[in-house]
């Protein structure tokens, strides 16, 4: 095999890495019961309705030793109970505005030598005509 299909082949492999990287998922069950319906970023709402506002819950803490063992990250992240947790926090938020729903929902979570964090928001929304 010649050096040039070597090197598109590895470029094609490592695309093709970065790109599953890049997938969107929210990993939280999307079939979890909450007061008001809870519609992530790919799901869309059927009804007609009116924006209330963004509502966002985060957090940032410092990196802890069972994290950075041995001064490598041996997990990042939270669980996904701790994600349902952090959804009710925002459906909570959303309750106290009025929302009937809360859409687009979005989780990022992010890293760096020290810290951790996440950013939790969706957009509160109220039916029309309730």
């Amino acid at each position: 095999m010649s050096d040039k299909i070597k090197v598109s082949h590895i470029v094609l492999a490592l695309a093709v890495i970065v790109l599953m990287g890049c997938a969107s998922g929210m990993g939280i069950s999307t079939s979890k019961k909450y007061p008001i319906e809870v519609l992530y970023d790919n799901q869309s709402l059927d009804r007609p309705y009116s924006e209330i506002g963004w509502v966002e819950i985060s957090s940032e803490d410092s990196l802890t030793a069972r994290q950075t063992k041995d001064r490598k990250m041996m997990y990042r992240g939270n669980d996904a109970e701790t994600k349902e947790l952090l959804a009710a926090r925002l459906v909570m938020k959303a309750q106290k505005i009025g929302a009937s729903a809360l859409i687009n929902v979005q989780y990022k979570y992010y890293t760096s030598v020290k810290k951790e964090g996440y950013i939790m928001k969706g957009l509160a929304v109220r039916y029309r005509g309730e």
